[in-house]
């Protein structure tokens, strides 16, 4: 008699009630927004919950290399400002484009493809004092490629770094500082003016999307708001499926005891590498869909501590859980987004005002030490007590 089968989504209910939820919420944000004439949400709290759910899809990716493989990576901001660079190289190249050729198209004599280029090279790198368009820009006019090198470049880097990392069998926090030293290594890169990418003036104008620009912001918000939503269910339910099998029960055993499971015959290494690399490619994702939505990026974006800030937003939400990742990163940016966008209102003590915009971070600091010392599981620790219940 043949054992059937139990399918993924009847052994892991979870999973379907999260895709429940962001799809119920998803809807819900779109009913109520702006775009529909209801307006009981505006486009920009639209497009802040759009970003959270791409901060949401960076944590779980976080959750799956720190939580279950137990690589404490402080670089995977990194990918996600590269995903971020790839896709913006497209926007800005093809609306700076459509300028330039409106602009130019008024002249009696039709202008030369070099006039045209010339001109978009001085349109874009102008503020570094430059006029030519950088050799890393030669695709920047396709958006096929673009879409491709968002998955390229960041893997591609996770691949190599991961190679020669985990070949020499670096750990524990030797590769955690190995990890925030090639991300600082790559914000130094980009501040540069002859990085080719604008230095510390980033790149711009990134939510004007070419083809679109009689289509309203609050529509584009809702566009943006499903596909980080979508990308964030696969994301869930890929990482899901895979810590559900084998391959999840082999980098947990690589996370609580390397030593004994390459004893038993596995090569840690290439279970490390996968995780690694996969993990940077979803981050990249997740970036390449929150900065259309951010407007601007920067090498700032990059810096080492905004990957500090997601190993905190995994940690709050209790690593080791998918959901416990979403729901600290959620409930961070959406705090982060109240405190320092002025709705929080100053506290005056008469010595002293206290501004959130200021202490926003000390109290970050100060939720995380309580997390720990309390609720050491995280609040994806306290939504399991809720169910056990």
């Amino acid at each position: 008699m043949t054992r059937r089968r139990v399918p993924f989504v009847v052994r892991n209910p979870s999973v379907l009630v999260f895709l429940g939820l962001l799809a119920a919420f998803t809807l819900g944000v779109t009913v109520l927004s702006e775009a529909t004439g209801i307006g009981l949400i505006s486009t920009s709290m639209v497009k802040t919950l759009g970003k959270t759910l791409c901060f949401c899809l960076i944590a779980v990716a976080m959750d799956l290399v720190w939580g279950y493989c137990g690589i404490l990576s402080l670089g995977h901001f990194a990918f996600f400002g590269l995903g971020g660079y790839m896709i913006g190289m497209w926007l800005m190249y093809a609306r700076t484009e459509m300028i330039v050729v409106e602009a130019l198209a008024a002249q009696p004599i039709p202008p030369t493809d070099a006039e045209i280029e010339a001109a978009i090279g001085n349109q874009i790198f102008g503020v570094v004092g430059g006029s030519e368009i950088p050799a890393i820009w030669m695709f920047a006019d396709s958006l096929v490629i673009q879409l491709a090198l968002v998955v390229l470049v960041p893997g591609l880097l996770a691949l190599v770094f991961g190679w020669l990392a985990f070949r020499s069998r670096v750990t524990g926090v030797y590769l955690s500082i190995l990890t925030q030293a090639m991300t600082l290594a790559l914000a130094l890169y980009l501040f540069q003016n002859d990085s080719g990418l604008r230095g510390n003036n980033g790149l711009s104008g990134l939510q004007n999307i070419p083809g679109f620009e009689q289509t309203p912001q609050s529509t584009i918000s809702i566009a943006f708001l499903w596909a980080s939503a979508a990308a964030l269910g696969l994301g869930y339910l890929l990482i899901a499926w895979i810590t559900s099998g084998k391959f999840g029960n082999v980098i947990r055993g690589i996370r609580d005891d390397e030593a004994r499971v390459r004893f038993l015959g596995y090569n840690v290494e290439a279970y490390k590498l996968v995780v690694f690399t996969l993990t940077a490619v979803l981050a990249a994702i997740a970036g390449a869909l929150y900065y259309p939505q951010a407007g601007i990026i920067n090498p700032a974006e990059i810096a080492p501590i905004a990957s500090i800030y997601l190993a905190v937003w995994v940690a709050i939400g209790g690593r080791g859980r998918l959901y416990g990742a979403v729901i600290g990163a959620a409930v961070v940016s959406l705090a982060s987004s109240w405190f320092t966008g002025g709705q929080a209102p100053d506290i005056p003590l008469g010595f002293y005002t206290i501004s959130w915009v200021d202490w926003w971070q000390v109290l970050l600091g100060l939720g995380f030490v309580l997390v720990t010392l309390f609720a050491p599981k995280g609040l994806g620790g306290l939504v399991d007590r809720l169910v056990r219940r």
